[in-house]
């Protein structure tokens, strides 16, 4: 009896489908995505077990190296421009910014000078902005202390910010006692410490 011959079949895998569901997932996963501002310098945080999470949105971030200098960020373009307009209203910055700055200035998630210094360091190429020379810091000593007046201009421009504070796990405790006595005295009085989260053992 002669044997049945099975007819062979394509192997041949229709990945048309595949293809599309790759690229939605792949679309959905960067339109959703929070991209990590770039910051001028990098700190170590603490950790703590707390397990708050920061707002996303109308927040206002507070960074302190280890050698005490002092950052400020919004998380809007539009809120920085008008940031810095005021403060160059505030401290008589004449001429004023024009529109090119504030534009440069916008575009810096956070930002660390001398108001008065402010134009030199809008003026400079960015990778010059990003070395560690242009990283002054905010001054906060009470005889020049420029961050009350960011703080309380920020909070003018957008009252709904909340206020977040990130601190280098090495930076002395005057320092951020300081920065604490600064924004009680303009009644600023709840905000965040940042921290990495660290594991609780269970024994």
């Amino acid at each position: 009896m002669p044997k049945v011959k099975v007819p062979r079949k394509s192997t041949t895998v229709d990945m048309t489908a595949m293809c599309d569901v790759a690229f939605l997932l792949l679309t959905f996963f960067m339109l959703t995505s929070n991209f990590v501002a770039k910051e001028p310098i990098v700190v170590a945080i603490p950790s703590s077990v707390a397990e708050i999470k920061i707002p996303e949105r109308d927040i206002a971030t507070v960074l302190i190296d280890k050698d005490g200098k002092v950052f400020f960020g919004l998380d809007t373009q539009q809120d920085r421009k008008e940031l810095l307009n005021n403060l160059g209203k505030s401290w008589g910055i004449e001429p004023a910014f024009t529109e090119k700055e504030l534009t440069e200035f916008s575009k810096i998630s956070m930002s660390g000078v001398p108001i008065e210094k402010m134009r030199a360091f809008l003026a400079m190429k960015p990778e010059a902005r990003d070395s560690k020379d242009a990283a002054l810091g905010i001054p906060t000593d009470s005889l020049n202390n420029q961050f009350k007046n960011w703080m309380k201009i920020a909070r003018k421009i957008n009252p709904k910010l909340r206020l977040a504070i990130k601190a280098d796990q090495q930076t002395p405790y005057k320092v951020v006692k300081g920065v604490m006595t600064t924004l009680q005295d303009i009644n600023e009085n709840r905000y965040n410490l940042i921290t990495s989260l660290k594991q609780v053992s269970t024994k």
